[in-house]
């Protein structure tokens, strides 16, 4: 059976994924936000993990990632908040989250779970490349998981080529070197880390996150790439408006 990413990713248009911390704003908000965000016509769902220590995360998403704990969020919540989301939502749907959960899960437990509640794909920002392919490979396989990698502007060529090799969905673009937040716009040297990128002809699509608010923006990062992805500027609009009106939102981006 094909992963419902690589059936997205065969689809003629840009993509639009949005990111939210899974127990944010309320505990029980998780499934309501997932349905909603299909309804309102995104492509793909990142489902954040919450960790006390976001490295990779700027402000926004890290103060979801702290209300959420707070809120009593954990992995097994996650999961049973979960187990009948494939009864309504039928798109991609990637756990994004720190390894060290993972861990304390078990590697093979916590991707037999995301197997069985119909998970498609996990993003893992601390989990160096090749240890994911030395030791974790044939287990994500197992269950029909795809790993995303992240590259930045500092990413050689060599380094992305690899990735490139042993990825098998798409690569996480990020779009500058700092942590993640909504921008104004693109500068001329992200444009043309854009443009370097998709002229590698690599095997695998990218999308583009970190700095990606609006029509704008979503624009410029889909320009070279297959999608781009909103993360804080989602999170901020769900802080102001509650999630009754997710469609709102969406609208403004892909119109």
């Amino acid at each position: 059976m094909t992963n419902r990413i690589n059936q997205k990713l065969k689809e003629d248009k840009k993509l639009l994924s949005i990111y939210f911390t899974a127990g944010y704003p309320n505990l029980n908000d998780t499934a309501s936000i997932i349905q909603n965000l299909e309804t309102s016509g995104v492509d793909i769902i990142e489902i954040g993990l919450p960790f006390s220590d976001p490295l990779a995360d700027g402000p926004t998403i890290q103060a979801s990632s702290t209300q959420a704990l707070k809120n009593g969020m954990t992995t097994k919540i996650l999961f049973n908040q979960l187990k009948d989301i494939r009864k309504s939502v039928n798109i991609p749907l990637i756990i994004m989250g720190y390894f060290n959960p993972m861990l304390q899960y078990g590697v093979e437990a916590f991707c037999k779970k995301c197997q069985e509640t119909g998970i498609d794909g996990l993003i893992i920002p601390d989990l160096p490349v090749d240890v994911y392919h030395d030791e974790y490979k044939s287990t994500f396989k197992k269950y029909g998981l795809i790993n995303v990698f992240l590259i930045t502007p500092q990413t050689s060529d060599e380094r992305i080529r690899y990735i490139d090799s042993i990825s098998n969905g798409f690569i996480y673009i990020v779009s500058s070197a700092s942590t993640t937040g909504a921008q104004s716009g693109f500068g001329e040297e992200q444009t043309n880390y854009f443009k370097r990128i998709a002229d590698m002809n690599l095997n695998n699509p990218q999308i583009v996150g970190f700095g990606i608010s609006n029509n704008e923006t979503f624009m410029q990062a889909t320009k070279y790439a297959k999608g781009a992805i909103i993360g804080s500027a989602f999170i901020k609009y769900i802080t102001n408006n509650g999630i009754k009106t997710i469609d709102e939102f969406t609208q403004t981006i892909i119109n």
